[in-house]
């Protein structure tokens, strides 16, 4: 009886705001005023700019001339299709690797499913230059197909197209399809595997009506992450050099940094970050749901 009078007495000085209340608040407060200073401030100065034209005074005129460029609704359009082609891509090809490393036994599976974790910390400019010294124009392959033909030059010229962009995304961004379903594989109860083996069943209806339904959850979260992370892409298609393909981020350096149009690059961050920050949100209720 003392102990709960006790516990009920620090719980109502905590709420009238006890030493033990402002402690916290004093230990939150660094790192509140660290994410405020070094990323909502200059985040605020981008709102804040995107609504100063050139002109001067504050107006929503950057707004209205971004919105109705032909360079904005083009790069918006190519940024949507090549992040869903890329999640689709992902997607299929994540959870094909998946079932194979999870599923059919073979010498090393436990260090190709290590290497997956490892590959999530490579740079995406990183696979992009492999792809260049292996598809480039001057690469592996069309110096292979030169040497044994004679050509003056290799069949292989995609790289600098969308085909190619939208290849090194596939590439750079499947494991990250593929870490929550090997997690999510290796929760599964192969008592339900054999039991649809004995019962007849083959391999792509066990693939169906078994693994599909308890993959579901983690291909939703690996294809949100997927989706968001492809939206603002920046190096791959920088790299790639690919002719033609602007991007929203790639749309944002060429204002900035080429044409020194900074309104102008302030409006399409704020819609990429709106974009981003919708997306997001929708890939933590899936997350939520996924892990529940």
């Amino acid at each position: 009886m003392a102990e709960a009078v006790r516990k009920a007495r620090v719980v109502r000085a905590d709420a009238d705001g006890s030493p033990r209340s402002l402690g916290a608040f004093v230990w939150a407060l660094p790192p509140v005023a660290l994410l405020a200073l070094f990323f909502l401030y200059p985040l605020a100065l981008v709102v804040r700019q995107s609504f100063r034209p050139d002109s001067g005074g504050t107006s929503l005129r950057p707004y209205a001339d971004v919105f109705a460029s032909e360079a904005f609704r083009q790069a918006l359009w190519t940024t949507v299709w090549l992040a869903l082609a890329a999640t689709a891509g992902c997607l299929v090809l994540g959870f094909l690797l998946a079932l194979v490393i999870a599923f059919v036994p073979f010498p090393g599976a436990k260090a190709v499913a290590r290497f997956v974790d490892v590959f999530l910390s490579f740079p995406s400019f990183l696979i992009t230059l492999a792809l260049l010294f292996v598809y480039g124009s001057v690469g592996m392959a069309n110096g292979a197909w030169t040497g044994l033909t004679g050509a003056a030059q290799g069949p292989f010229q995609f790289l600098n197209t969308p085909w190619g962009v939208l290849l090194a995304e596939v590439t750079y961004f499947t494991p990250f399809v593929m870490r929550p379903l090997l997690a999510a594989f290796s929760q599964l109860d192969t008592a339900q595997l054999e039991a649809a083996g004995s019962l007849g069943a083959r391999a792509p209806r066990i693939v169906r009506k078994v693994i599909l339904p308890e993959a579901l959850p983690a291909l939703a979260a690996g294809g949100s992450l997927v989706l968001v992370l492809c939206l603002n892409e920046f190096g791959i298609v920088l790299f790639t050099g690919a002719k033609g393909v602007t991007t929203l981020p790639m749309l944002v350096y060429s204002k900035a940094i080429l044409e020194s149009d900074y309104p102008g690059a302030c409006v399409v961050a704020v819609v990429n970050v709106l974009i981003s920050v919708g997306l997001y949100g929708l890939y933590r209720v899936v997350s939520r749901r996924a892990s529940a």
